[in-house]
This record gives structure tokens, sequence and C-alpha cells, in this order.
């Protein structure tokens, strides 16, 4: 059974299913992958993985979403599981908001909307190696 994960957070169901596709063509069933429409559903989700014994590696959070920010989201996040690698895909994201990421939840990296799918898997995948 596999027990690492990689969350996505996205308050657009359609980022998030493209998100799975293109995570399960490129790194297939080597991570369990979760996904959440906002922040509140994501740390419920990770405190769930967390007791059922589960590693989640990563996080890509967006940035605007309705509630918590990306920024916000990925900070409380630190505080719980600070070696979680963090990743803001984002086509709105201030640069405030990426620095206070960079400084207060070690942020890996933040990826602009629309991505082009190389980027981001050779960015997640680099993620899972510090992860690991």
């Amino acid at each position: 059974m596999n027990n690492k994960v990689i969350l996505c957070v996205d308050d657009d169901e359609i980022i998030l299913n493209s998100l799975e596709m293109q995570l399960k063509e490129h790194l297939g069933d080597h991570y369990m992958y979760e996904f959440a429409e906002n922040a509140d559903d994501a740390m419920e989700i990770l405190d769930e993985l967390e007791n059922d014994g589960y590693q989640t590696l990563l996080v890509v959070s967006d940035w605007l979403m309705p509630g918590l920010k990306g920024d916000n989201l990925l900070i409380k996040i630190h505080e719980r599981f600070p070696n979680v690698v963090k990743i803001m895909l984002t086509g709105q994201a201030d640069e405030e908001a990426v620095e206070r990421s960079r400084k207060e939840a070690n942020l890996f990296a933040c990826l602009g909307k629309p991505w082009e799918t190389n980027d981001l898997i050779s960015t997640i995948k680099r993620g899972l190696q510090t992860a690991v």
C-alpha cells in the first residue's frame, strides 16, 4: 500500500481534474493523490491522513480561493507539518503573498497559471526529492 501523499488545493474543479490527470500520467501510482477545494478541507484531509498513518510529502495550492488564501493556508500547513514541501500555483498571487510564503511557509516554488505540464511535473519531482 502506498502511504506517500500529494495534496492539491484549488477552488476550481477543472484545475483539480487537470492536476489529477497530469500527476497520474507522469508520476503513476507511486503516490496517493488527494484533492481539496478550500483551506478547511485541505487541513481536514491532512489531519485525517496523518491520523491514518499516511505521509503527506507535497502540497500544491492555489492562491486566490474563497476563505483562506493560499499563502495563509501554506503558512498554516507549515506550522503543523513543517516537512511538507509547498508549491503555489496561481494566476493572481501578488508578490507580497509569494514572498510571505517563502519566508513563513518555506515555499518551495511558485508557478503561474496556466502552467506548462513539464514545468509543473519537474518542479513537483524536484520538490519530492527534497521531501524524501
